[in-house]
């Protein structure tokens, strides 16, 4: 298992063991975007609160920067070809137009940047920084692109501005702040366990 692992993580070539943990990552994408469906109170002006950017995260920390990057991008082709992967059950093409897409689009670029921050400093400090990098990166581009898109084409809610996008974004923080330490521990302990190879 520790071999494969590695092959995953640090092969140039993309192989069937590298299609594997994709495949996973993007499937947990999917369950991740869903807990609503079975907790309806967990969204917050609009904006559901979810396992995504967790899981987003492990994915740049497991898989390392591009094949972390080339999950996150399946699960986001698979949801824009149709299939109902995104928050309650959401897909289809019009997604690019959701106020929400943003978040979306961002978990590609933080499985990349998490992934290159860790590739060679496998620390349980460097994972848990990377970790929280991401989380601000996936606030800073989520809610600005939630904003614009509010603004601009999507018909913003009475009263709505630029600070009360912000406030919105304050219900997640939290627990994205949380999961984002958690997911630095967790990611470290099974890179060390499966001698996942981080060059």
């Amino acid at each position: 298992m520790a071999t494969t692992v590695q092959q995953a993580r640090a092969g140039s070539k993309f192989s069937t063991v590298d299609m594997v943990y994709c495949a996973l990552f993007s499937t947990l994408m999917m369950i991740g975007a869903n807990i609503t469906a079975f907790a309806p109170f967990l969204v917050v002006g609009g904006v559901p609160i979810t396992l995504q950017s967790f899981f987003a995260t492990l994915a740049g920390l497991v898989l390392g920067a591009r094949k972390g990057a080339i999950a996150m991008l399946v699960y986001t082709l698979i949801g824009l070809a149709g299939a109902p992967v995104f928050a309650q059950f959401k897909g289809g093409i019009s997604m690019i137009l959701a106020p929400t897409f943003g978040f979306i689009v961002v978990f590609i670029l933080i499985a990349y940047i998490i992934g290159k921050m860790t590739e060679k400093h496998g620390t349980v400090k460097s994972y848990v920084i990377a970790s929280l990098v991401g989380t601000v990166i996936t606030y800073v581009i989520g809610t600005n692109w939630m904003y614009a898109a509010y603004m601009l084409w999507a018909g913003a809610p009475e009263g709505f501005d630029y600070w009360m996008a912000w406030a919105w974004m304050l219900g997640p923080l939290p627990k994205d702040i949380i999961l984002g330490v958690f997911a630095g521990f967790f990611a470290f302990r099974i890179n060390a366990i499966l001698k996942v190879n981080k060059s």
